[in-house]
């Protein structure tokens, strides 16, 4: 037993001097293995990083809460000729809904984008001034009072709006994180005067961090101006495409009030009972829905593409042990004069082929880990 193992031994002995000798043929054995398992750990951690992601910002949107609009927003292709030409949701639409059963909150809104763009969720244009600061491209969007509960809006300082300054289109605002940042630094901004569109309004608060970010970089629901809704209204009169925001008592009733909100919406649209709507009604479980069918594919098809970089490394594994073996045939002739048996000496390949492997295995998980690490810090 004891001369097996060391004839074991001295067998690894000889592969590990074998592999540290011929370093560069080693290493570019192992290349393909670093790469290959790089790439699926990195691919794998950038998709549940984003599932992370959208999960928070549903669970900061909540699960009750439901959106109508003229047509599909979630839709990842433009809006069609017949999307754009239909009409749009009306204030009175969203009040038909109000008193209807489980309906926690509802708030109406409405979002200034781009005249050239046809995304109403494009990027902000406007500029909003203090002083001699200004944060750029801002976003602007005008709701009723009730926007705060239903897309949870947490203040850092001052209030949001009140029924009483939307009937009074009162020239206030409440704005997000990183434009209270730009114009006022550390100090308050509550009670101070802004200006955008040549008009001054006051600032009524502040909104906390926001958790919805896809993407790296600054967030833009951190950069936005949100008006009372008459407010908005009487600046961009031009505007007329509306949001209708519903949250639900709780999450098992939101089907219940999609159902109550399509009955309303059809009936005040007039639309047959044999064609479809001419609306979009959904939740952030269709949101939830949709993104996992995106990150799928996605996911599927660059596993697809990483596992063949490790295929190819596999086969460059073998192709090397191959040319090891042509290469020393010498060796082996003299190993077997000398009384190696054919079993040790496939066990000194095998050894090296395993050390060769194992090691590309263990700088992958390492240079995968880095090339995670970098990413989730940077950017």
């Amino acid at each position: 037993m004891q001369l097996r193992r060391g004839i074991f031994g001295e067998i690894i002995r000889m592969a590990l001097e074998i592999i540290w000798n011929n370093k560069l043929r080693s290493g570019l054995t192992i290349l393909g293995i670093v790469i290959g398992i790089t790439t699926v750990i990195a691919i794998s951690s950038v998709v549940r990083g984003l599932n992370a992601t959208i999960n928070a910002q549903m669970d900061e949107l909540g699960p009750s809460v439901i959106t109508a609009f003229r047509w599909n927003v979630l839709s990842l292709s433009r809006p069609s000729s017949e999307y754009l030409h239909r009409k749009e949701l009306t204030f009175e639409d969203a009040m038909a809904m109000r008193d209807k059963p489980y309906v926690a909150a509802l708030a109406v809104g409405k979002i200034y984008a781009d005249p050239g763009v046809v995304d109403p969720l494009s990027a902000g244009v406007y500029s909003i001034k203090y002083q001699n600061r200004k944060a750029k491209n801002a976003v602007v969007e005008g709701w009723t009072s009730e926007a705060n509960i239903i897309y949870s809006l947490e203040m850092k300082d001052g209030r949001w709006f009140t029924d009483n300054d939307q009937q009074h289109r009162c020239d206030c605002v409440v704005i997000g994180n990183d434009t209270a940042e730009e114009l006022f630094g550390e100090d308050s901004g509550v009670g101070k005067a802004v200006t955008f569109e040549g008009r001054y309004f006051t600032v009524l608060g502040v909104i906390e961090k926001r958790k919805t970010n896809v993407g790296g970089g600054k967030n833009p629901a951190d950069n936005i101006i949100f008006l009372p809704f008459t407010t908005f209204e009487k600046l961009h009169p031009e505007v007329r495409d509306n949001w209708i925001s519903i949250k639900a008592e709780t999450p098992e009733l939101v089907p219940v009030v999609i159902d109550e909100m399509r009955e309303v919406l059809r009936r005040r649209r007039n639309i047959p009972f044999n064609q479809p709507d001419n609306f979009f009604i959904g939740g952030t479980d269709q949101i939830k829905s949709l993104w996992d069918q995106v990150t799928g594919a996605i996911f599927v098809f660059m596993f697809s593409v990483s596992s063949v970089g490790l295929v190819v490394g596999g086969v460059g594994v073998m192709n090397i042990m191959l040319v090891s073996v042509t290469e020393r045939t010498r060796e082996i002739g003299v190993r077997k004069a000398i009384g190696a048996t054919k079993r040790s000496i496939l066990i000194q390949f095998t050894l090296e082929a395993v050390t060769l492997t194992a090691v590309g295995g263990v700088v992958g998980v390492l240079s995968g880990w880095a090339v995670t690490w970098a990413i989730r810090h940077n950017i």
